[in-house]
């Protein structure tokens, strides 16, 4: 597997996975919180980590109206860069009030690769407009999707499922969600395990929550391909924050960990001495 595409389905699980009813009691983020992630690719013996992906979230508006601006980069390890380098930087501005998205960017930079998306929300006509453009070719594609009430772009899903995982879930609790994606949608699909304890290389061994995704084929939103289940673990206290995620690709896994965090709304808990 190339080293952009074990980077992008890192970022990508960093992205995506499970939400619950919508309870909007009590925010799980604040703007100044950071969150670093590192992604890994173990093979055999080896598990080299290849990239971060950093979380950035502060205040801003839309059209006047309070929002929080959640900026992701993905940027490969100063080490790989001989190989290949990369710096992919998505940003995405959630009402304040209902965390819908609004709006959403992204500028890709991957080798010699360029591209450019941009997503804009309008929840009164309930559809979103598209574009992606390949900047070599410059052939912009636009669409125009329908939406639902759980309609996210991956940076929208990824704070919005913290804020509202259920505590009290049972094991074998499954549900959905769709993710807009370029041109299309997919569905995702989400099951609760159970709770565990999960050792992260840099902070420790924390009680979690842990979770099974996965996406529907391109083709059939209903469709889901064999094998094609990532894991998660979120963070057992008010943060709900993903601690550590894992998918596995045609030859070894793909792993990305939080290795760093500040300006957390509440102490990171659930630490095992």
């Amino acid at each position: 597997m190339k080293l952009k595409h074990i980077i992008s389905v890192g970022l990508l699980c960093a992205g995506v996975c499970c939400m619950t009813k919508n309870t909007w009691a009590q925010k799980a983020f604040q703007a100044g919180e950071v969150l670093t992630y590192s992604v890994s690719y173990k093979v055999g013996l080896l598990e080299p980590d290849l990239a971060t992906v950093t979380f950035k979230t502060t205040n801003s508006k839309v059209d006047g109206a309070p929002a929080y601006k959640i900026n992701a980069v993905a940027e490969v390890d100063r080490k790989w860069k001989y190989f290949f380098d990369m710096r992919d930087d998505y940003s995405a501005w959630l009402d304040k009030e209902t965390l819908r998205p609004l709006y959403y960017k992204g500028d890709i930079k991957e080798g010699s690769y360029r591209a450019k998306a941009e997503y804009i929300y309008d929840w009164d006509r309930m559809s979103v407009n598209t574009t992606f453009v390949n900047l070599k070719h410059n052939n912009p594609k636009s669409s125009d999707m329908p939406l639902s009430s759980r309609s996210f772009d991956g940076i929208a899903m990824f704070f919005n499922m913290r804020n509202e995982i259920n505590f009290n879930m049972r094991p074998g609790f499954t549900a959905y969600l769709d993710v807009v994606m370029n041109n299309k949608i997919k569905r995702l699909q989400y099951k609760f395990i159970g709770f565990e304890e999960r050792s992260l290389s840099d902070l420790g061994k924390y009680r979690t929550m842990k979770f099974s995704c996965q996406l529907s084929n391109s083709e059939d939103r209903n469709a889901f391909p064999d094998g094609s289940e990532f894991y998660v673990w979120f963070s057992d206290d008010d943060n709900r924050i993903p601690l550590y995620l894992e998918t596995p690709i045609r030859v070894g896994s793909v792993k990305c960990y939080l290795s760093s965090y500040q300006g957390l709304k509440y102490p990171l808990g659930g630490k095992v001495q």
